[in-house]
């Protein structure tokens, strides 16, 4: 995202339940962007699955009205359920499945949790084929064969192949491992296969994995998890039961009015109110695709651009549709209801 409006990892707006974070930097995935807060996680006990002693004490989480606060210090405007949402994934240590149309920022949403509890964001994107060798861990084969060799050339033993420095960790164990707790984000869990979706109900159930060189691995204090879906298919009852379900809806217009306002630099009042009566109508029309809030906020910078340099606002907004409607048969839709979408703008 340019210009002050940080894009989420998945390049949508941080957009979340009509929640907006205004001028925050999320953070690319798999990075670490904030650390402290969290309780160290343990590396896991192998065999038993017990985990170690003296790890850090777990720091409580923020209560409903605290949370509330710290998402408004983050400039998120969320609604009450998405608070009460991620109060309740927080307090019970239960995974967050997010569903809801595609650009309403569910992405965001682990982001912006993870700069509010101080803890690192580590995300696992999801895709047809992904496996849990991908998720979880693979070996360094190729640092596996120069051993041997080194080994072999200089008449020493070989020793254990499957120890720690050949270990090339995964989204899922550096959540389990995080010294001080970690978020993961597990976006588009729909585009995953089935298969995958199996090999996650231990994960999420008792947030520990069994892997056949490692034994099992548990987490010392539980990762924040926040699932996403586009609902591209269904996803399983086994996960569903596993996980705290809500739905992001797109914002009424008084919230989408005060992202507007905090995303777009220079938008006035009136605008802000045409361009969102605007974009409920057209929301309101048959499309293939109906825009998100990243799309409106897209919308209402290219409109204030266009405008700047001389066009009046309804022609700006025309003008700039190609940021708001990304396909060709919505496109000629639009153009037999402009006068009913835009005549008032």
């Amino acid at each position: 995202m340019s210009g002050g409006f940080p894009s989420a990892p998945d390049g949508s707006f941080p957009v979340a339940d009509g929640a907006f974070p205004a001028d925050k930097s999320s953070s690319a995935a798999g990075s670490s962007p904030a650390a402290g807060g969290g309780a160290a996680l343990g590396g896991g006990a192998t065999d038993k699955g017990a985990a170690a002693d003296g790890g850090a004490a777990a720091a409580c989480p923020p209560d409903e009205h605290a949370l509330a606060a710290a998402l408004e210090r983050e400039g998120y405007f969320a609604d009450e359920g998405l608070r009460t949402a991620l109060h309740l994934a927080l307090r019970l240590d239960r995974p967050l499945l997010l569903e809801g149309e595609p650009g309403v920022g569910k992405t965001e949403v682990a982001a912006v949790l993870s700069r509010v509890v101080g803890r690192e964001l580590i995300r696992l994107q999801c895709f047809e084929g992904l496996d849990a060798g991908q998720a979880l861990y693979e070996w360094d084969y190729p640092k596996q064969l120069l051993h041997v060799r080194v080994a072999e050339s200089r008449g020493q033993e070989v020793g254990d192949l499957y120890r720690d420095e050949f270990l090339l960790r995964r989204p899922l164990l550096r959540a389990l491992e995080s010294d001080r707790g970690a978020v993961l984000l597990i976006d588009e869990i729909d585009r995953a296969d089935s298969e995958f979706e199996a090999f996650l109900l231990e994960f999420l159930g008792d947030f520990q994995i069994t892997v056949p060189e490692l034994g099992t691995i548990r987490a010392r204090t539980p990762p924040i998890v926040v699932l996403t879906s586009n609902r591209t298919r269904e996803l399983h009852d086994a996960l569903k039961r596993r996980c705290l379900y809500h739905w992001i809806a797109f914002p009424e217009a008084g919230r989408e009015r005060a992202i507007l306002r905090a995303a777009v630099p220079g938008l006035e009042e009136t605008a802000a109110e045409g361009l969102v009566r605007a974009v409920q109508r057209v929301r309101g029309l048959p499309l293939l695709k109906r825009p998100g809030i990243a799309e409106s906020v897209e919308w209402a910078r290219g409109a204030v651009t266009l405008a700047e340099g001389g066009s009046p606002w309804p022609v700006a907004l025309r003008r700039a549709l190609g940021l708001l409607i990304k396909d060709e048969e919505d496109t000629r839709l639009l153009a037999g209801h402009a006068e009913e979408l835009f005549g008032d703008v």
